[in-house]
């Protein structure tokens, strides 16, 4: 290391009006942050500025990604404007690699004051693709909307920044490097980790690994196939699947992190070489993830396909499987507003307090860190538990191997079951892409819609803004008059009663603070629901959202399709959604 003292430097800047952070995040296209002056560095001293400056000097920052294109020229950035924002020390994960659960896991086990995430979660990478940053705070968990609009504000006015240019930092070699800086009496330090040990360790601590060896490895094992789609996730895969539970090194696909990721999506709904795998029938358990390794998918034997609504519903049923919560005993469990009411079913007959909250997992941590929650889940292959404060997708596949191993069933058998005993919620979000992803194909040539359409989502994507805000508009003030609710709609023999219809409110039960306009619902007096939401209003189009949720009590082995048209014929009917944006939708609705 160089023993002279690093220069820090302020530049002067001029402010984007476009750096607001979503859910997930600022996310753009590489482009933008190649090509545009200090966009990348903007954001990060937004971040740094939001953090008070005492609470900043000398403190802890956990930074690392997914490994997608352009994540080493920002990591070496973000460590050189934190040693010129105060910060102590930043740990990374070895070559720039952690997941997202496993960043949320470092950050709560050094204690940081947060952590920052480099991914674009599953939207394309490399040159081409997509790149974006997420700050998570103490709990480990992203952001609150408080903290991220404070980011936004700071962003729109910012006029110089602060960066240490020589400072130059060894991802490859696991240890601690030291930095002296000008005008600094302690030294900035970095420390490279290694990427997995400690998640692997806190998973230890949750599941059984000897009696998921034995389901794996043993006399009896099954076979299991898991796609890390060349993302984040393949390390963790190789080092706990096969490494410590025995998995033959040909029950992992995909699994050395690539830059592009390998040429396509990093999306568990992009899994054709799984697909096609679980579809000759020789392997038990399929799973696959995204490329920040927090989603997930399971499949079953033969490509039976799992959605999430129903694999976090499974989960809650058969949760003392699981050894961590046979210790803490279960707090409650929680769903976005948009999931189905599966889990709702388990929670009733358990006597298990259930939580609705709006979209976004930074709801959840709130009520995890009040010792409200222990299990959660999202519609978009997000599942979770308490152990960290992000969804996590390898915990969710530790998790259903172990009700295999201890019901030894088949994930078919254990879902049928489910659905006995409960019911089932046929499920779907109405979806059309016309730019990123089309799907108005023939189901019979395209091994992948074969296998996810239980899950098929048809969304209206880039439609005018002003058409899409003039619709939900229209659509509040009809569902929301009086008039509405009772009102009877009959679709073949099928005839649905509106019990209740808003535009959903949250008020956290922790804090108490209000999160409003969060989609607009419509539930009928069997379970059944209709959600309608709006979102990525952008210069480039927006985004309508329609879930549908049909119950049923019986009836549960049918078609999915069958027995979603006539509340998706209802949707359609109430929104004048193809009225309005002259979409008349893929051909796999009818």
């Amino acid at each position: 290391m160089d023993t002279g003292p690093l220069q820090v430097l302020t530049v002067a800047t001029a402010p984007y009006p476009d750096q607001r952070p979503g859910t997930s995040g600022l996310r753009k296209r590489v482009q933008v942050f190649q090509t545009r002056p200090h966009y990348l560095h903007n954001f990060v001293q937004s971040v740094f500025s939001s953090i008070d400056l005492r609470d900043r000097q000398g403190s802890t920052v956990v930074l690392g990604g997914d490994g997608r294109y352009f994540n080493r020229t920002a990591i070496e950035v973000i460590v050189q404007m934190a040693a010129a924002n105060g910060v102590g020390r930043v740990i990374i994960g070895h070559h720039g690699i952690l997941s997202t659960p496993a960043l949320s896991c470092v950050i709560r086990k050094y204690k940081a004051i947060g952590g920052i995430i480099l991914t674009a979660s599953h939207n394309p990478g490399g040159p081409e693709g997509y790149f974006g940053m997420k700050f998570n705070v103490a709990n480990g968990g992203p952001a609150k909307e408080a903290i991220t609009n404070k980011i936004f504000q700071i962003s729109r006015t910012i006029e110089e920044f602060a960066i240490c240019p020589g400072l130059r930092v060894d991802l490859t070699t696991v240890g601690k490097q030291s930095f002296d800086l000008e005008n600094k009496f302690k030294p900035f330090k970095v420390e490279i980790v290694d990427s997995v040990e400690s998640y692997a360790n806190l998973l230890r601590n949750i599941f059984d690994f000897a009696s998921l060896k034995e389901l794996l490895f043993g006399d009896n094992h099954i076979k299991i196939r898991v796609d890390g789609m060349h993302g984040v996730a393949g390390p963790y895969v190789k080092r706990i699947l096969c490494e410590e539970l025995g998995c033959p090194a040909n029950s992992v696909i995909n699994c050395i992190p690539l830059e592009d990721f390998g040429g396509q999506p990093p999306n568990p709904t992009y899994a054709a070489d799984l697909a096609e795998d679980m579809r000759s029938g020789q392997w038990d358990f399929g799973a696959a993830f995204d490329g920040d390794g927090d989603r997930n998918m399971i499949l079953g034997k033969s490509g039976f396909f799992v959605s999430p609504s129903d694999s976090v519903a499974v989960i809650a049923d058969n949760i003392f499987c699981i050894p961590y919560f046979q210790q803490t005993g279960v707090r409650g469990f929680a769903r976005s507003m948009p999931t189905s009411a599966a889990l709702d079913r388990v929670a009733k007959a358990t006597k298990i307090e259930l939580y609705e909250t709006p979209t976004g997992w930074k709801f959840f941590g709130n009520l995890m860190d009040a010792g409200c929650l222990s299990l959660c889940g999202e519609e978009s292959f997000g599942t979770g538990g308490d152990h960290i404060r992000e969804k996590d997708g390898l915990w969710a596949v530790l998790a259903w191997l172990s009700i295999l191993a201890a019901r030894r069933q088949s994930v078919e058998d254990i879902l049928k079951d489910h659905w006995l005993k409960y019911g089932r919620n046929y499920y779907t979000r109405l979806v059309v892409k016309t730019k990123t992803r089309q799907i108005n194909v023939n189901i019979k040539s395209n091994t992948l819609l074969f296998f996810f359409l239980p899950n098929l989502r048809y969304d209206y994507e880039n439609v005018d803004i002003d058409t899409a805000c003039e619709m939900m508009e229209d659509l509040e003030m009809l569902i929301t008059d009086k008039s509405f609710v009772r009102q009877r709609f009959a679709v073949e023999d099928k005839i649905f009663q509106v019990e209740k219809a808003d535009n959903f409110e949250y008020t956290d039960p922790v804090d108490s603070t209000i999160s409003r306009n969060q989609g607009l619902r419509i539930i009928f007096s069997d379970g059944s629901r209709i959600i309608y939401r709006l979102s990525g209003t952008s210069s480039e189009g927006a985004t309508v959202r329609i879930y549908i949720d049909s119950y049923e009590r019986h009836n549960v082995f049918q078609d999915t399709q069958v027995m979603l048209s006539p509340l998706a014929t209802i949707a359609l009917k109430i929104s004048q959604l193809h009225q309005r944006t002259g979409r008349t939708g893929p051909s796999v609705i009818t």
